[in-house]
């Protein structure tokens, strides 16, 4: 394989756990067939084309295609005289918590048994093994420059399991496998869908600080029948995980990527078959792929990723009925359970009854962490009425907007931390930690809030000469930087005479349209003359924006730490907001800029303001490579710590410079590498 290849191409673990999309008809209907699905996926071009370098690559146009098969594309067979050969794809390694590959085979695939992976047992409960590779033909999406494909591998579960035998251990395992395999760009699990959002929510808390995208998917019918929805479910999620980084847990299905904790199933026959009922999807995929980048929640921690590995089995759900009595409540609220979720009626509201409330009130007072979620599918619980205050005042939690599924993995969550008190989870219960619930504020603004914003009316003139006067500033020495006046009339420097014949003649709109375009090129230029000062301005601008087309604050993947999310404004075309905003020419955010100047202060701003530590530019590079090519040993241990990893093609470029150093003996920059996670052979 060209080693050039490797910046134009994603790499994704699919961990298959089992479920309707890779079963077969059997005489007790549908069941799972190890290795079915891995194979039918090598035989479809779509999902394994290894002669794509020789003809997707060219043929994607007209005029490609016309000159592959006239003979004279690149790796045409007329051009060559020999026939098309399928080019070796190349093994992925894959790491599990159980031995990969060693499915018990039937007897007609037995002689096909020596071409299993050789599993290596590396530590207690890890194991590793070399897994061959499936590559898609090279694409594009929107907002992408140049074209990518995306190689893969899967990795099978033993036994397969159908959704309903899904419990609390696997969710810890398909954790910690993703946790094991963090050097894939991204994640597919392929799963069962009766308790997919179940995993989904759960997922999305035990994945903590997650920097990559995971996307869980399935489907109705499986993929063994000739109409079917696995195509398109596992063709979607494969292309939004190969080509974007939404760093969290996500759910796919008919065309509709949503956030993995706002979900529940709705229908067991129709093909959209999930609804996320209070919060609007994060991508639609139609014609063209629209993703809602304001909604994307964005790191801002300088942590590493982590899976947590542990979550509390003593939490249960509780469906308030006309008739239920207070016996019923405290027998269901015994010892062990720890944590309650109690699907009330309407917004928060349940029966009045002395017995009940008072058996509710002694869960409460032993200790039993109680959280208050609406039976309706859409809306919210609130304090609106008698019945659901009363409630809140003998100590149940109110869980917004929760679903049943988020409430109960949250809980178990929380509940598994033992350095957390009774009182931080009972406070942790109704903050949002994944974006898995509204906040108050956010679900009904105040009429202060929203008169006191700009109006969309309103031309943001004073922005926009704020920025030209920075761009002035930036690109001249200090001697040359002329005074800049501001008004709401024009842009004049202390040289010049204001013509009162020309004033501003601009629309908000077309205000705001200049401020989108120069924006992005201010803040490339800040990162690299490390002016601290234009970064916050840069950042606080969009932010603003952000408040005054009403996105709100949420929660990092921390427990109870404060982030800003994904912020949209007129900048919510960037994926990931101005600080991830790309060079058109060379794919560069501003923090591989900041990184590659060895600018220390520029990178911690941007790490948390949001930045992506895990982008690549059109070269395949990180911010971290540059950083360490460079010698920067304060920006490289700041990447690291906030979670950054080589990945594409830094590999290949990172084992030569260990081997220069090496050569020399140079430790600074042997240790350098070594903080890095590239291999430096401990030869010095």
């Amino acid at each position: 394989m060209d080693p050039s290849q490797l910046a134009h191409e994603s790499r994704v673990l699919m961990i298959y756990t089992g479920g309707t999309i890779g079963m077969l008809v059997g005489q007790q209907g549908y069941v799972p067939e190890p290795y079915f699905l891995t194979e039918t996926l090598r035989s479809q071009d779509r999902f394994h084309d290894p002669l794509q370098e020789s003809f997707f690559a060219n043929a994607t146009s007209v005029q490609g295609f016309r000159q592959w098969s006239t003979g004279s594309g690149r790796s045409s067979p007329v051009a060559s005289q020999t026939p098309m050969v399928p080019l070796e794809s190349p093994t992925l390694l894959v790491r599990s918590t159980r031995p990969i590959g060693e499915q018990s085979l039937s007897p007609a695939k037995e002689r096909t048994s020596m071409n299993r992976p050789k599993c290596v047992k590396v530590a207690e409960n890890i194991y590793e093994a070399q897994l061959p590779s499936l590559v898609t033909p090279r694409s594009k999406v929107p907002g992408e420059t140049t074209s990518k494909s995306i190689r893969y591998a899967i990795l099978e579960w033993n036994p397969l399991l159908d959704s309903s035998n899904i419990d609390i251990q696997d969710w810890i395992r398909l954790a910690t496998e993703i946790e094991l395999n963090y050097h894939f760009d991204a994640f597919v699990v392929l799963h069962g869908t009766d308790t997919m959002s179940y995993t989904s929510s759960a997922l999305s808390f035990l994945l903590e600080d997650i920097g990559k995208t995971v996307i869980i998917t399935g489907a109705q019918i499986p993929m063994s029948q000739l109409r079917n929805d696995a195509v398109d479910n596992l063709m979607g999620a494969l292309t939004i995980a190969g080509h974007y980084i939404i760093p969290e847990c996500c759910l796919y299905f008919n065309h509709t990527l949503f956030r993995g904790n706002r979900v529940t199933k709705m229908s067991s026959f129709d093909l959209a078959a999930f609804e996320s009922p209070n919060f609007a999807p994060l991508v639609k995929v139609g014609i063209d792929i629209h993703v809602s980048w304001d909604d994307v929640i964005r790191q801002t921690s300088l942590r590493r990723f982590r899976a947590h590995k542990e979550m509390s089995s003593h939490v249960a759900t509780l469906r308030l009925f006309p008739g239920i009595t207070g016996a019923t409540i405290r027998a269901f609220c015994s010892p062990p359970i720890r944590g309650v979720v109690l699907e009330t009626f309407g917004a928060g509201n349940a029966p009045q009854r002395s017995g009940l409330i008072d058996a509710i009130k002694e869960a409460c007072d032993r200790g039993v962490v109680v959280v208050a979620i609406s039976q309706c599918a859409k809306g919210s619980v609130s304090d609106a009425y008698e019945t659901s205050r009363s409630l809140l005042q003998i100590g149940v939690i109110p869980g917004s907007d929760m679903t049943p599924e988020c409430a109960l993995t949250k809980l178990g969550y929380l509940l598994s931390k033992p350095e957390l008190s009774l009182k931080q989870i009972r406070d942790l219960v109704g903050i949002p930690l994944r974006g898995e619930l509204t906040r108050p504020s956010a679900a009904a603004p105040s009429h202060a809030s929203t008169t006191l914003s700009t109006s969309d009316s309103e031309p943001n003139l004073d922005t926009v000469h704020h920025v030209l006067s920075r761009f002035i500033r930036l690109s001249r020495p200090p001697s040359l930087v002329p005074e800049i006046v501001v008004s709401s009339d024009a842009l004049v420097t202390a040289s010049e005479t204001r013509d009162e014949a020309a004033p501003w003649t601009w629309t908000a709109a077309e205000a705001s349209t200049a401020e989108s375009v120069l924006l992005p090129f201010l803040i490339h230029l800040a990162a690299a003359k490390n002016d601290f000062e234009s970064l916050r301005y840069c950042i606080e601008t969009e932010k603003t924006s952000s408040d005054q087309h009403g996105h709100h604050v949420r929660q990092s993947s921390a427990v109870g730490e404060p982030s800003s999310a994904g912020v949209a404004g007129k900048h919510g075309s960037i994926a990931g907001g101005i600080v991830n905003c790309l060079d058109p020419g060379s794919g560069r955010s501003p923090l591989h800029v900041a990184a590659l100047n060895g600018h220390t202060q520029a990178v911690e701003l941007l790490l948390q303001s949001g930045a992506l530590v895990h982008l690549r530019d059109t070269l395949g590079h990180t911010a971290l490579y540059y950083a360490a090519r460079q010698g920067y040993m304060d920006v490289v241990d700041l990447l690291v710590q906030a979670g950054a990893n080589l990945g594409g093609y830094d590999s290949g470029f990172a084992d030569f410079a260990v081997q220069n150093a090496l050569r020399s003996g140079d430790r600074t920059a042997l240790k350098l590498w070594a903080l890095t996670g590239a291999k430096t052979y401990n030869e010095l």
